[in-house]
């Protein structure tokens, strides 16, 4: 009998599926590019806030995509009071939610934006993440169509705040109560169709993934992907199909539903409004194939997309298409209060518009320079005291630079573990310089530099000095020098 005990496996390191890390790159990209559209909604009068990650599961709503999914489309758990709270799934119902709790408290019309992840419950794929940032901006108790077209202005000015160019970008825009109008002249109005309509939105929805041939799949029976899995579609007839299909195409359908004429109405107002304005169609359209896919819009509804080409995972161009939208939503907070609330806002996919940044180039090109490296040469606490002293003197002077803090005391060492780093210079004292009120500082960049100026890379070597010796008082001012000379030599490489 063997009495030894087993040893205990080791836990093996694994991030769930659909979700990611986010390197130090991708969050300072994040960081530069929500800036700079955080700028354009301060400008246009909105005040920052911010919702929970989590809300009661009745406050979302029935507002969800992929019905057929387990927890429809959100994760969720009970608390112990056996109530159901669900990650929440966007922000604009957190926010619907904030209103009608705060009232009596908020200035109609309330102007505010706010940025944080939100999470869902579908299947993952290829740029498809369980979980992933937006940045909203929504206007709550405005009911004219001025709202919305302020809206889509707004977007624009953030799309060019971006670096995007005109004719890179286009808002597009369409009204709900078009197509609402549109379903009602193929027999699809009345409450006892409202699941049909919902599935015919979300058919339409899937225009620029699937194309026609993929919508009418979905519009009938259903759709099989490269996968095997079948979603059910909305079980319309071939005359009903044909019908929604025409209108997309643009094929001279004529419905003849009132609720038709009155958003045809609307997206005619909001087109003079940004005309008026100086907003032509080169920035904003209206473009009666755009369909958000969530039933809580009642309006116009609208589109940010990017119009440049891209090679796709296959290898193929393709048009980036679109990095954010949004829409009028008047239900949305009344459901709370038993009075209409209007309300209209936009929503931008932050991380898939970091990818069309990039793309453009217009992403991460702010030099960030790495940490001057101290290396520590000596361990006794008053050598310890002064390598503290000279990296906080750097710090203070607005230099980036950290003390080396691992458990290698060879100084070859920390020198490769500055270059690693990127560092561009490292800062050296030992005993004889400390006894002399001097201090050592390396270049390091000394192999990756070229000169301009200098052709023969044995005079080039010949003419820099690499290594320096000053007293500490001059530190920080002949780090700034040598830093200076660095980004002189980067420019003219």
């Amino acid at each position: 009998m063997n009495d030894k005990k087993k040893k205990p496996q080791k836990l093996k390191a694994r991030l769930p599926r659909g979700f990611v890390d986010r390197s130090a790159a991708d969050i300072r990209a994040v960081d530069e590019m929500t800036a700079k559209i955080r700028e354009v909604y301060e400008r246009y009068g909105f005040d920052p806030v911010e919702t929970p990650l989590f809300e009661y599961t009745d406050a979302l709503g029935k507002f969800l995509p992929d019905s057929d999914r387990p927890n429809e489309g959100v994760f969720s758990l009970q608390d112990d009071d056996e109530q159901w709270m669900s990650a929440r799934y966007d922000l604009t119902a957190p926010l619907a939610r904030h209103v009608a709790e705060n009232f009596n408290d908020i200035q109609l019309p309330y102007r505010t934006y706010r940025a944080g992840y939100v999470f869902r419950n579908e299947k993952p794929g290829p740029g498809r993440f369980r979980q992933f940032m937006q940045f909203d901006a929504d206007t709550v108790g405005a009911a004219g169509v001025q709202a919305d077209a302020e809206m889509c202005m707004m977007m624009a000015d953030t799309m060019e705040a971006l670096g995007i160019a005109r004719g890179d970008y286009v808002i597009r825009v369409n009204n709900r109560k078009v197509i609402d109008g549109v379903m009602e002249s193929a027999d699809l109005g009345g409450d006892e169709n409202a699941g049909r309509r919902l599935g015919v939105l979300r058919a339409i929805d899937k225009l620029d993934k699937f194309g026609f041939e993929g919508v009418e799949l979905l519009l009938g029976a259903g759709r099989k992907d490269e996968s095997g899995d079948f979603t059910k579609g909305a079980g319309l007839t071939a005359q009903q199909i044909a019908f929604i299909v025409g209108y997309l195409k643009d094929d001279k359908v004529h419905p003849t539903s009132v609720l038709y004429a009155e958003g045809h109405g609307e997206l005619q107002t909001i087109e003079q409004l940004v005309q008026a304005a100086g907003y032509g169609p080169d920035r904003i359209k209206i473009d009666p194939s755009v369909i958000r896919g969530l039933e809580y819009y009642t309006g116009p509804v609208f589109e940010a997309e990017l119009q440049f080409a891209v090679t796709n995972e296959k290898g193929e161009k393709v048009v980036f298409g679109s990095v954010g939208g949004g829409g009028r939503y008047d239900g949305l907070v009344s459901r709370f209060m038993g009075q209409p609330v209007p309300a209209t806002g936009f929503s931008i996919g932050v991380s898939r518009l970091m990818t069309a940044l990039k793309n453009l180039g217009k992403l991460g090109m702010e030099e960030l320079i790495a940490p001057v490296v101290v290396c520590v040469m000596d361990r006794d606490i008053e050598s310890l005291g002064k390598y503290q002293q000279f990296t906080q003197a750097l710090r203070h002077a607005g230099i980036r630079a950290e003390m080396y803090q691992g458990n290698k005391k060879n100084f070859g060492d920390q020198l490769k573990y500055a270059d690693r780093r990127g560092s561009p210079l490292a800062i050296i004292q030992g005993g004889d310089e400390r006894a002399q009120g001097l201090v050592q500082i390396k270049d390091l960049i000394e192999g990756k530099r070229l000169s301009g100026e200098i052709e023969d890379n044995t005079a080039w070597r010949e003419a820099r000095v690499a290594q320096v010796s000053v007293p500490e008082t001059d530190l920080v001012a002949k780090v700034r020098e040598m830093l200076a000379g660095q980004a002189e030599d980067r420019a003219r490489s």
